[in-house]
């Protein structure tokens, strides 16, 4: 078993983050299932994760791809402004069923199946923004704050059966997610600059690579980490160390 390839889910695998971190992990030797609603190989899983009935039995489907389950990394999710003077529950509730419903599903999904193996390694993609709100941002800061929330309780319940859960909190990443209406990366506008770099409140003066969050994962996912549990580390730069 110590030997033994890792089997590992990770959810918003066609890009960004989740890209990165399959990549990583099998060029660690890792088997792994991607969910996407966007096909990449044979190994993706085509599932809308805001459907409750798409992602039901949505584990055990990549555990008989599989032969079973190891790790689960949920890295999909979906950011809109949500200004409070424009109050819509039908719109954050659309933020919510992708950035923390879909997590909860599957961490809950993947815990009966790692008790059984005694073994498991959860990691969810959180952000900054879980602890430090931004304005117009009510739906994505709640939606994070609450995966924390919800990662540190999985990883209380799953302590005692060789389970880990954490938190992964990135800052600025150059991600499609990070891309602005015109398609701009803001990490590359004048007012990006001004602020973080030549400002002084991004102390490393740049966005993250994926790959930088994927490494940071890839250790919280694999047998080496075997004691750090129930955290949320934070890959940012240093930004929130300004604050």
């Amino acid at each position: 078993m110590t030997d033994a390839p890792l089997r590992s889910l990770v959810t918003g695998s066609a890009s960004g983050i989740g890209a990165a971190v399959v990549a990583r992990l099998r060029a660690r030797g890792d088997r792994v299932v991607g969910v996407d609603r966007t096909p990449v190989d044979a190994d993706t899983l085509v599932v809308d994760l805001a459907d409750p009935a798409a992602r039901a039995g949505l584990v055990g489907r990549a555990s008989e791809k599989l032969g079973g389950i190891d790790t689960v990394i949920c890295v999909a999710g979906i950011f809109r402004p949500t200004p409070l003077d424009d109050a819509d529950l039908d719109a954050w509730r659309s933020i919510w069923a992708v950035n923390l419903e879909a997590p909860m599903d599957l961490m809950a999904q993947a815990l009966p199946v790692m008790r059984e193996n005694g073994f498991g390694r959860i990691v969810t993609i959180s952000s900054v923004h879980g602890r430090f709100a931004q304005r117009d941002c009510i739906a994505y800061d709640v939606g994070k704050a609450g995966l924390d929330a919800a990662t540190r309780s999985v990883a209380l319940d799953g302590a005692r059966s060789g389970i880990l859960a954490n938190s992964v909190a990135p800052g600025f990443v150059r991600t499609p997610m990070s891309l602005t209406a015109d398609g701009v990366d803001e990490t590359d506008t004048t007012s990006f600059r001004e602020r973080y770099g030549d400002g002084g409140l991004l102390p490393l003066g740049r966005a993250a690579h994926a790959s930088e969050v994927a490494e940071v994962v890839a250790w919280l996912s694999g047998r080496e980490n075997g004691y750090l549990t129930g955290q949320v580390v934070t890959v940012d730069g240093g930004l929130t160390s300004t604050f």
